[in-house]
């Protein structure tokens, strides 16, 4: 009972997690693989080079004594390693490698048996990180961070369609820092006095609905237009770099 108590401990890490799997066989009595595994081996290495090895699992057939099969099949595992490290697959820094005897539950067919059974998962690449985002997540309370290349079509509240991106950024911010609250803060160029449309308004509207409609709560987000008391550059500007700077949109931190 104490036996097969310990055979499914063994076995329980690998119904937890959704892990693939690839089997390599061997010849009785022996320690590397079959030519035909090796053959197969080959074919499947080529096409998942983007994967990490987990666990190795050595089987033996139910000939010889336990402890000689045993032996048998850490060989069996370690010949297999050694073929997947020269083909340049990463292992798992807590590689399993676990060598049965006897003690599983053994095909009829004998030749089923002596095998190697690889476990492994596709490598995901993380996504970068984008600099806005860095800055978001070490924002404190009350500081004010200019949207990068947020940029309007001259009065008017239209984003220009380079813009997209950025828009996203902030959305991924916003998504990543569940306790981030903001205040958006809109401003226009090229007025010397009020902004008689109201465009400042505008923009920052615009930029809260695009939050809003990505699921965004409005709890965490208040708009604000500031017209063109707050401009980067003297009005009047004195090219189009100029314009496109004051003609901006920034958030405020109010909780981080």
């Amino acid at each position: 009972m104490k036996k097969a108590a310990l055979i499914l401990l063994l076995f329980l890490p690998l119904l937890g997690f959704s892990q693939k799997q690839f089997e390599v066989f061997f010849d009785f009595n022996k320690d590397f693989p079959n030519q035909s595994s090796i053959l197969l081996l080959n074919e499947w290495i080529a096409t998942n080079k983007e994967i990490e090895i987990t666990k190795l699992l050595g089987f033996c057939d139910s000939i010889d004594t336990k402890d000689y099969n045993k032996h048998l099949a850490e060989r069996r595992i370690e010949s297999v390693r050694e073929l997947l490290e020269k083909s340049g697959l990463k292992f798992n820094k807590n590689l399993d490698k676990i060598a049965f005897g006897k003690d599983f539950k053994q095909s009829k067919i004998q030749a089923e048996n002596r095998k190697v059974t690889i476990f492994y998962s596709e490598i995901v690449d993380k996504p970068v990180e984008s600099e806005f985002s860095k800055q978001i997540r070490n924002s404190k309370v009350g500081e004010t961070i200019k949207l990068p290349n947020i940029y309007f079509f001259n009065n008017s509240a239209r984003i220009v369609p380079k813009s997209e991106s950025s828009l996203y950024d902030l959305l991924c911010a916003m998504q990543d820092n569940p306790k981030l609250k903001i205040e958006i803060q809109g401003h226009i160029c090229c007025q010397m006095v009020n902004d008689f449309n109201n465009i400042s308004t505008a923009r920052a509207r615009a930029i809260y609905n695009y939050l809003l409609r990505n699921k965004i709560d409005r709890k965490r987000m208040t708009f604000k237009g500031y017209g063109v008391s707050r401009p980067i550059h003297k009005i009047p500007e004195q090219n189009q770099t100029e314009e496109d700077e004051n003609r901006r949109v920034e958030i405020l931190i109010l909780e981080n």
